[in-house]
């Protein structure tokens, strides 16, 4: 599988590569067309219709000579070409005359092909023992299981049967499978004359059929392993492609006329599901299955005709299973997903993926078929949706962005129905009509109307079948009835004596388990039993609805109607057996839950009780008449098997004291199966060599007699000597005693005897019967411990790995009929009583359902054993016809019981519909419970009442202790009784709470999260929210903005991803000269003292003389030349500082970049500039816009009216406050004016105006504020909406307790008033007593002082009310006022942000046209930008090539300078009148040839000419060159007497530094000349990409042009008022306003007050000029003097040389010649060797010791093994002299030589040859090690014996 991370841009280059690979294999497409048409033509016929000669063994050797074929493991998914297959060799010519044609008319025998019984040999079974009657089901899971051969015939596989059902008379064809193994698929040829039947089985055939004579045409052979997964025949029809399943999944293209393979190869590592061929072209095929899909070509190579397949691949898209895909037109292919989708694949990558609207997926589920017809795309899904799509609008979707998502609508769509899975679908052949057929994975098979018109019809079911597995099947003991289930929760009654379904009735629940009611209990057979998989047990009943009073408005009449009768539950999980006892008055239903439930029938199905079995109980089966008393045998799983008597049937009268229906005093027999299949392989494998044994014997024997025979007394001698030669084999070990530790399942049984029965298992044990028998009963014993053994067993013929599923038998006992795990039948025939299968050898074998996946589960026979039923795993239902002598007549047909009387009227019990529903075990006990709750609840209502009235006591002695006067009042903790019970009832309330709150964490978290997010959904993303204030007197109000946190586009700003790097001048501007500088500065390496290699290993050991010896002389010379390094440091930074004041002088045409940068900016500013609607507009770089930079203005808009809006709020917000002091301040002026009124006569009250009061609206944050009354008065709202939904339901409104079970309402009310209680007992902690009215006195008559009093302070009382009033008045107004004015601002700000808004649109509507554009303005972008890279690199390679150059320059004149300084450092060695100074200066310039060490003398004399060529020599080579010819007249190796031999030894060294410079300077130039070269090729190279980068550039700016012009095509709105038009025509405002510039009045201004300032600039600028010209003369003036200054002190330094040395030198060749570096670097390398030498010798000095050692440690090896040999040489005489004895006697005792003697000689002969060579060898061995270095042969060893 290829990873779902792919990258963007390796899928970009996956797809070219693709596309390239495409376009190399369509010129062979035509190639390969030709050559698959020319296998269908017949070269020559040389057979004709009437010959026999042509056979299928022929055909089939034929086909293995000519086919050869590779496969290919494609386990790795790759997307590159998999060139897996080459075609049949072509055969040689004579091959070719002798192959044959298949003639047209032939056809295979049918009858000879098709599979027959299997019967025993030497039996009279006749093969026709079973007939196909019926088919009731059909596999609807199975892939492409629905063909139509004509408008009227389908076609599907039933197991090993092929069905043809005539739609108009239901009529149902078979053909049998040929394998006898199963059919794999099917298919039609596009003729509908031919249809084609792929088997499964070992090398299964696809056999090609006639229709409609159903003869064999054609049968291909070899196509794969085990099965065929899906075949597909070409558009055409002469080609056919097969691929098969696992484990091969080959790929194979045939010419089934011929009945040849084409091409084959592996298809894929994983499941396939389907192949087809592009119905547009032949050589494209196209694979599909598990997580992949495929696209193969054909293609003819140079070698052959190629199968090339390329694995799709999905990159960002989630893999996913392929069912359904459709190839167009141009080999393009849409599939389906698994998530409802569908992809668009090109070139072997998903293009798009196609959805609804909103992202929805086209189908809720898998896509399972896409087909096209009449130009439009149907699709059909698991969610039973077909819709039709635009096949246009598919064909050309294209990405937009990087989800690659499309959106579309589907033009039609139909819903075939609720409960429906569709799978496949197939067009009906109807001209005129569109209808269609489909397969439904839910069991049925449809006829669709896709005309979509007025007329169409709706959906027709035409079949339905079970869908899933057949659980169970009943069969009527009266009639020809059939009951059947399945886990697609119906019940079906089949009438299968007439092949007719006749009702059903669905349930929620899948059905597990039947039984037909027996006689004895319903005389008319008229009721069924069935057991669900939510442990209910449900019993149905039957009717004929015909013989019912018919209602009005009735529907249509059926022949059969089924009811529920009655439902009960008494298990847990799902139901797996039912059965009624012999006597009809007990119904036993077990379960997987380990129980076993017993029914008392008559009284309805009253529940006796239950038992527990140790495992999951599988059958139920009860003994037979025949048996003396009635038991129950029970088989569970996991090996035991039980048999219980019949359940005692209590009274009437229940005994309250039982809680439980569990039975607990039974006598249960266990048997617990151990395995015995080891020790039966054990005492056959015994049993079978006795017989080997015996029969060699009987061999033995015979030969014994027949020598003795033909020898006489010799023959018995020959005989033994025969039987000492024969080797004894040993024996193999028996088969070792094997249990499975995990018992094998026990699949079904039956009664033989009273206490005995017959198992089958599968797993290790299957393969055979095994009799059991029931140990006696023990109390006592341990069933866990219990192991019990069969004591008989039946072998069953090659059932080693197909076990018995199920057993029924024949009324009569004679037939005995199993269902195989494989889907077959078996039929044994007993004799008459036979309980212990002793005749059970001869039997009758049949495969009827699917082999893979279709065991019988059910078998059974009708009631006269007439008819025999099957039901397997594969939904299919057969019907068989038992073969009897009897005649049958012709037309049987099943009665239908009547219906019981009163039916019509009765009412339909309740069903259980609900999984969670108690049981009857669980029910009883929960009646229990609730009945002990009961209990409890009335005795904690008696103690709350006795609480209740104890209370009110205590109340009224506190109230009575309140009115006591506060000396006698007791304290409240007085009337404690013991302060410990207050501490403990605190504590349990402390720890109840502590409980209730860890019991409603869980869903406290729960309501917390959703809570959280809803608050993250709606409330979080708020950041203010609606709030409007009103106004007190007015009707004015002011709303604030519902602010939302800011969008994306003002989060962050983008980066724009259109910004073009930076152009090359200002790269230019940028670096300068200092790149160059740079480079130098990096390319100087200063020489560090080399320091010695061999101080870092020795730092931490003891160091030797000569090691000290070495490093004193390396500090040394290290000294010396530190001391010259630092002169040459000091030399560097002199000149270092002198290029650099050098590089600070400008050049003569210097220019200032400040000039140059307002040059520049000038040139950008200054011009005629055209406006952006002009077509000839170029855009400026820096104003160029793309879709980051929109989304950045955006942002920008968004920030700033988002700042606005908040600003606007916080007002508002400060206007609340206000409003809110406001109304505070109000509230303690009214209540000072009620203080004041209180004192004031009425007469004199003003009207007290109103306190203002806060809106909700203004405070909605309140909304989300809540305290504990809010909630109880939120759950009293809730308990009393519920009441009112559920008036009648008794348990409504009940609470569920932690234990589960449900407390009534009337508790819950209860704690909720006791909280009350405690709230307001908690606020009311303090209790308040009355008291009496204070004394009563008389009234007096006030005095004239009080009068006067009382006046003035009326009189300060009514000034204080007006004032008060006055006050309250000036706050409303003030405040409306506020109100007011901010509500104008409001106003201001709102047109303000409409126009942001506008302007918002603009942005949005130009950001989405700039995304349009962004993809080809990125690839324009990107190649300026890669040109330009290009460019530059170019540019800095350039550059670096010059500084190299220059650098090259530089070196050659240091050398130059070198060899200048070595020549005067030797003139200044000489001396004044040297006579031999002539001699050593030839000497010095001798040109002497030398060998380099890595070139060749071929290349230094080249070097020499191109040195003597060279033009830039200095005047010392050209004189080198002329003394060059008298270097034959001296010898240079000898001095000459009385010269200085230091003189000489210093010319001879000066020599060879000389030849070292020589040699520099001329690799030197070799480079120059390289990198001039290479600098003219990197010019041209420039050029060429500088044109390149020009066109597109210009490619660039018309595509920005086009973009431009595409934004001026906006409609831009823009409100302006009347005085802001200036543009007038005679006075009056245009109609036409397109000519018109808007320009905004800041812009206008800005522009009318440039040209004052461009005025004032060129004056500024004049002055500026005529002050530079004045400072340049000045400039020129001190240059001149600084000139003569420089020349007198180089004068003056000249001079002073003079003095000193005689004449001018240069002083820094003077300062290298004080250290000879070369001389001291060769002395430490002499002293560093001499001491490595030395180690060296003595390591080899310690190896020579070393072997001498070995040397004598083998040489006493060596004699110790001289010692063996001597002993050898002794033991050998001893036994020369003891076999001379022997043969003396032997000699004596018998006359003649014998045989065995002779034989015995030779042996010791050879034996004594053979020692005596092993004794030579070793004497040599022993020769050879005693010389020094001889080599040791490998001893001789004797041959084998």
């Amino acid at each position: 599988m290829e990873p779902d991370g792919g990258e963007t841009d390796e899928g970009k280059s996956d797809q070219s590569k693709s596309e390239k690979a495409a376009s190399s294999r369509s010129a062979s497409r035509s190639a390969a067309r030709d050559h698959v048409k020319s296998t269908d033509d017949p070269t020559f016929e040389t057979l004709t219709e009437g010959e026999e000669s042509y056979s299928d063994e022929d055909i089939y050797d034929e086909d293995l000579e000519e086919s050869s074929y590779t496969f290919q493991d494609d386990s790795e998914r790759t997307a590159e070409s998999l060139n897996v297959e080459t075609p049949v060799p072509p055969v040689d010519q004579e091959e070719e005359k002798a192959m044959t044609k298949i003639p047209d008319s032939f056809f295979y025998n049918h009858d000879e092909l098709a599979s027959r019984p299997f019967v025993s040999q030497d039996t009279d079974i006749p093969l026709n023992l079973l007939t196909l009657v019926h088919s009731f089901g059909y596999d609807c899971r199975k892939r492409a299981n629905l063909q139509l051969l004509d408008s009227s015939t389908l076609m599907y596989i039933g197991g090993n049967q092929l069905i043809l059902v005539d739609l108009r008379t239901k009529k149902q064809t078979y053909l049998r499978s040929c394998s006898g193994e199963g059919i794999g698929v099917i298919g039609v040829h596009p003729s509908k004359t031919y249809f084609v039947v792929a088997e499964k089985g070992s090398s299964p055939n696809i056999i090609i059929y006639e229709y409609p004579s159903l003869r064999p045409y054609r049968i291909l052979r070899d196509g794969c392993d085990l099965g065929y997964a899906s075949v597909d025949f070409n558009a055409s029809g002469n080609l056919l492609a097969s691929v098969g399943s696992s484990p091969d999944h080959t790929l194979t293209i045939w010419n089934w006329k011929e009945e040849k393979p084409i091409l084959r190869t592996k298809a894929f590592s994983q499941e396939v599901f389907k192949v087809t061929f592009n119905p547009d072209d032949d050589e494209q095929l196209t694979t599909s299955g598990a997580g992949h899909i495929k696209f193969w070509e054909m293609a003819l190579t140079f070698t052959g005709l190629k199968l090339q397949g390329y694995l799709g691949r999905f990159g960002k898209t989630a893999t996913t299973d392929i069912e359904g895909y459709m190839e167009l037109p141009d080999g393009k292919v849409l599939s389906g997903s698994e998530w409802g989708n569908m992809l668009l694949w090109e070139a072997g990558l998903i293009k798009v993926e196609l959805c609804r609207l909103a992202r929805k997926s086209c189908h809720s589920g898998s896509i399972n078929h896409i087909v096209l017809d009449e130009g439009e795309v149907i699709t059909i899904g698991s969610d039973g949706y077909i819709r039709i799509w635009d096949f246009e609008t598919i064909d050309t979707a294209d990405a937009i962005d990087d989800t690659a998502l499309i959106e579309l609508e589907p033009i039609n769509e139909l819903q075939v129905g609720k409960h429906v899975k569709l799978f496949s679908m197939i067009k009906m052949d109807d001209p005129g009509n569109n209808f269609w057929l489909a397969q439904d994975l839910c069991g049925a098979i449809w006829k669709l109307d896709l005309s979509f018109s007025n007329i169409t019809q709706d959906p027709e079911c035409l079949f339905s079948f079970h869908s899933g597995p057949i659980q169970a099947v009943a069969i009527s003991p009266l009639t020809y009835l059939m009951a059947t289930t399945s886990l697609d929760c119906t019940v079906r009654i089949y009438d299968f004596a007439s092949k007719t379904p006749l009702t059903q009735i669905k349930f929620k629940q899948g059905g597990t388990a039947l039984t037909w009611v027996p006689q004895m209990v319903n005389y008319t057979g008229a009721q069924v039993v069935a057991g669900f998989e939510d442990g209910v047990v449900r019993i149905l009943e039957l009717y004929d609805p015909k013989d019912l009073t018919i209602f009005a408005g009735r529907k249509k009449i059926l022949d059969a109607e089924i009811q529920l009768k009655q439902a009960f539950k008494p298990h847990t999980t799902r139901v797996t057996a039912l059965a009624y006892d012999r006597d009809g008055e007990i119904l036993a239903t077990a379960s997987k839950d380990r129980t076993v439930f017993f029914f008392e029938v008559e009284k309805d199905y009253k529940p006796v009780g239950y038992i527990t079995a140790p495992g999951p109980v599988c059958q139920l089966t009860w003994s037979p008449t025949s048996h003396p008393r009635s038991t129950l045998l029970i088989f569970c799983e996991n090996g035991y098997v039980l048999e219980v008597p019949v359940p005692t049937i209590r009274e009437n009268v229940e005994d309250p004291d039982i809680v439980s229906y569990e039975i607990k005093d039974m006598n249960i027999k266990y048997f617990h199966f151990i395995s015995i299949k080891s020790k039966i392989l054990r005492f056959i494998e015994i049993e079978k060599r006795k017989k080997i044994k015996e029969l060699e014997e009987e061999e033995r024997e015979k030969r014994r007699k027949q020598l003795i025979e033909e020898l006489g007394e010799e023959g018995e001698k020959v005989f033994q000597e025969e039987q000492v030669q024969k080797e004894v084999e040993e024996e193999k070990p028996l088969p070792e005693i094997f249990i499975p530790p995990i018992p094998s399942h026990i699949l079904c049984g039956f009664y033989s005897q009273p206490g005995k029965f017959w198992l089958s298992l599968g797993g290790y044990d299957a393969g055979m019967l095994y009799h059991c028998e029931f140990p006696t009963y023990n109390q006592n014993r341990d069933i866990k411990e219990q192991r019990d053994e069969p004591f008989e067993f039946r072998f069953l013929e090659d059932a080693e790995d197909n076990p018995i599923q199920s057993i029924t038998f024949s009324l009569n006992k004679v037939m005995m009929f199993c269902g195989m795990e494989n889907g077959a039948i078996r039929i044994y025939i007993l004799d008459r009583n036979d309980t212990s299968l002793s005749s059970m050898n001869e039997f009758w074998h049949l495969s009827v359902h699917d082999n893979d996946y279709g065991r019988v589960r059910n078998i059974a026979t009708s009631f006269d054993d007439r008819f025999l039923v099957t039901a397997g795993g594969d939904s299919n239902i057969f019907v068989f016809n038992i073969f009897s002598e009897l005649e049958l007549e012709e037309e049987l047909k099943a009665k239908v019981p009547f219906p019981r009387f009163g039916i019509e009227t009765e009412l339909i019990p309740p069903d259980i519909e609900d999984p969670r529903a108690y049981s009857i075990e669980n029910a009883r006990k929960k009646r229990e419970h609730d009945k002990l709750m009961k209990e409890v609840l009335e005795i904690k209502t008696q103690k709350r009442e006795k609480l209740k009235v104890l209370r009110n006591d205590f109340l009224e002695l506190l109230k009575m202790n309140e009115e006591l006067p506060k000396h006698m009042q007791l304290k409240r903790t007085d009337f404690d009784v013991d302060s410990k019970i207050r501490a403990e009832i605190n504590r349990k309330t402390a720890f109840k709470i502590q409980q209730a709150e860890k019991e409603m964490a869980w869903e406290k978290e729960k309501c917390y999260l959703g809570l959280k997010k809803l608050q993250i959904r709606f409330r979080d993303s708020l950041e203010n929210d609606a709030i409007v204030v009103h106004a007190i007197q007015s009707s004015h109000k002011i709303a604030s903005y519902r602010l939302v946190k800011p969008s994306k586009y003002s989060r962050s700003k983008q980066i724009s991803q259109m910004d073009r790097k930076t152009s090359k001048m200002d790269r230019l501007e940028k670096e300068g000269v200092g790149k160059k500088d740079s480079q130098r500065d990096t390319g100087i390496v200063l020489n560090i003292p080399e320091e010695s290699i061999l101080e870092k290993g020795k730092k931490f050991r003891p160091k030797t003389l000569s090691e000290i010896m070495v490093e004193n002389q390396i500090e040394k010379t290290r000294k010396v030349m530190l001391k010259a390094e630092r002169a040459q440091q000091k030399i560097l930074q002199r000149k270092k500082e002198w290029e650099e004041l050098l590089k600070s002088k400008p050049d003569d045409d210097f220019e200032d970049p400040r000039d140059l940068q307002a040059i520049k900016e000038a040139q950008v500013h200054m011009g005629d500039f055209n406006l952006k609607t002009s077509p000839d507009y170029k855009i400026p770089e820096h104003m160029r816009i793309n879709a980051a930079k929109k989304e950045e203005e955006l942002g920008i808009l968004d920030t700033l009216a988002h700042r606005k809006k908040l600003h606007m709020n916080k007002c508002i917000l400060s206007l609340r406050g206000l409003k809110v002091a406001v109304i505070e301040e109000i509230q303690c002026l009214v209540q000072e004016l009620k203080n004041i009124q209180s004192t004031l006569h009425v007469s004199k009250h003003i009207p007290i105006p109103q306190v203002p009061q806060i809106h909700p609206e203004e405070v909605p944050e309140k909304r989300f504020q809540y305290d504990e009354e809010t909630l109880l008065t939120f759950k009293r709202q809730q308990m009393k909406t519920q009441e009112e939904k559920n008036p009648h339901t008794g348990l409504a409104g009940s609470i569920v307790t932690p234990g589960g079970f449900k407390v009534p309402p009337g508790k819950d009310m209860d704690l909720i008033a006791r909280r009350e209680t405690l709230a307001r007992m908690s606020k009311a902690s303090t209790f308040s007593i009355d008291l009496g009215k204070g004394s009563e006195f008389e009234p007096t008559e006030p005095t004239d002082m009080e009068i006067e009093i009382a006046k003035r302070d009326e009189v300060k009382h009514v000034y204080m009310q007006q004032y008060l009033l006055n006050r309250i008045n000036e706050l409303i107004v003030t405040f409306d006022a506020e109100l007011r004015i901010l509500r104008h601002q409001k106003l201001k700000l709102d047109t303000q942000i409409k126009l942001s808004d506008l302007h918002h649109v603009t942005l949005f509507q130009e950001m989405l046209l700039l995304k349009n554009f962004e993809k080809q303005e990125n690839i324009l972008q990107e190649r300026v930008n890669s040109l330009d890279k290009e460019e530059h690199d170019m540019q800095c390679k350039i550059n670096d090539t010059l500084a190299e150059m220059e650098e090259i320059k530089n070196e050659v004149a240091k050398l130059q300078d070198q060899e200048r300084a070595l020549y005067t450092s030797f003139q200044l060695s000489l001396g004044e009148n040297n006579k031999f100074a002539n001699f050593l200066m030839k000497v010095l310039k001798k040109k002497i040839k030398r060998v380099k060490k890595k070139e060749v003398e071929g290349e230094g004399d080249e070097d020499e000419d191109s040195e003597a060529s060279s033009e830039e020599e200095s005047s010392l080579e050209s004189d080198e060159d002329d003394s060059g010819s008298d270097d034959d007249v001296f010898d240079d190796s000898i001095c000459p007497t009385n010269c200085n031999p230091n003189l000489f030894e210093l010319a001879l060294t000066l020599r060879e530094k000389r030849l070292d410079i020589e040699e520099a300077l001329v690799e030197e130039k070799k480079l120059i000349d390289n990198l001039k070269k290479e600098y003219d090729t990197l010019s041209k190279k420039v050029k060429l990409v500088a044109n390149n980068l020009r066109a597109a550039e210009e490619a660039l700016e018309a595509y920005q042009r086009e973009k431009q012009q595409r934004l001026n095509e906006l409609l831009v709105v823009f409100p302006l008022k009347l005085h802001q038009i200036e543009y007038m025509l005679f006075g009056e405002i245009p109609n036409d306003l397109s000519g018109t510039l808007v320009f905004s009045n800041r812009s206008l201004g800005l522009l009318q007050e440039r040209i004052l300032q461009l005025h004032h600039e060129n004056v500024q600028q004049q002055k500026l000029n005529r002050e530079c010209r004045e400072r340049r003369k000045l400039l020129i003036r001190e240059k001149r003097e600084m000139a003569k200054t420089i020349h007198k002190m180089e004068e003056t330094v000249s001079q002073l040389m003079i003095r000193k040395f005689g004449r001018v030198i240069d002083l820094e060749a003077l300062q290298t010649l004080s250290v000879n570096t070369t001389l001291e670097e060769l002395k430490i390398k002499k002293l560093r060797k001499e001491l490595s030498n030395a180690k060296e010798m003595k390591m080899w000095e310690e190896k020579i010791a070393q072997l001498r050692w070995e040397l004598m440690m083998k040489t006493k090896e060596h004699t110790k093994k001289l010692h063996q040999m001597n002993d050898l040489c002794i033991e050998k005489q001893k036994l020369d002299s003891r076999l001379n004895m022997l043969q003396n006697q032997q000699g004596n005792a018998f006359q003649g030589p014998r045989k065995a003697d002779l034989v015995a000689k030779e042996k010791v002969t050879e034996l004594i040859q053979v020692q005596a060579e092993r004794i030579l060898a070793l004497k040599e061995e022993i020769t050879i090690l005693r010389k020094k270095g001889g080599l040791v042969l490998p001893p001789i060893h004797p041959p084998d014996e």
